[in-house]
């Protein structure tokens, strides 16, 4: 009776054991989403990207801030906002000068004020590495400037281990 008895419950226990494992266990990674296609602009908001893109691979932070209105401001990754050709060009300084590709994902334009979502790398074509967010306003000379610059890495920063407690004193 104890032998039949066993014999019915264990695959019953098999079975819950299997179930249980499989809940437990790690679910697989996720698939990297397929990246977003880039947009055409109009010429002269593509013009807006096409000389940040060669100001900041000439290292040429006087440019860089040229392309910014008077009260701009950027709000680069890492570092607190900038407002102002001074500390915009300040803290573009000593941080350009790599390879950069601009890539428009989204853009909306009414009347003198327009927006760009977009992705940055280091090469037309290769994958992204970062985003950013460009608002742009166009002055009384029919130019558009950039209002703001938010930009920001696609991966998290990585966490510095933890500083080891120092041990108790007796």
């Amino acid at each position: 009776m104890i032998r039949r008895l066993f014999l019915c419950l264990l695959p019953l226990a098999m079975t819950a054991t299997a179930f249980a494992q499989a809940n437990n266990a790690a679910p697989p990674p996720a698939p990297a989403p397929a990246p977003l296609p880039s947009i055409t602009l109009p010429p002269a908001i593509a013009r807006v990207l096409q000389d940040y893109e060669k100001a900041w691979v000439a290292r040429d932070d006087a440019a860089l801030a040229r392309l910014f209105v008077a009260d701009g401001y950027a709000l680069p990754n890492g570092q607190p906002p900038a407002a102002g050709a001074d500390a915009i060009r300040a803290a573009y300084a000593g941080n350009s000068g790599s390879p950069l590709a601009l890539r428009a994902l989204h853009y909306a334009e009414s009347g003198d004020m327009a927006y760009v979502i977009g992705g940055f790398g280091a090469q037309a074509g290769q994958p992204d590495f970062g985003k950013f967010v460009l608002v742009l306003r166009r002055g009384n000379d029919g130019v558009w400037r950039i209002a703001a610059d938010m930009d920001n890495a696609n991966a998290m920063p990585r966490r510095q281990p933890a500083a080891a407690k120092p041990a108790a004193e007796s």
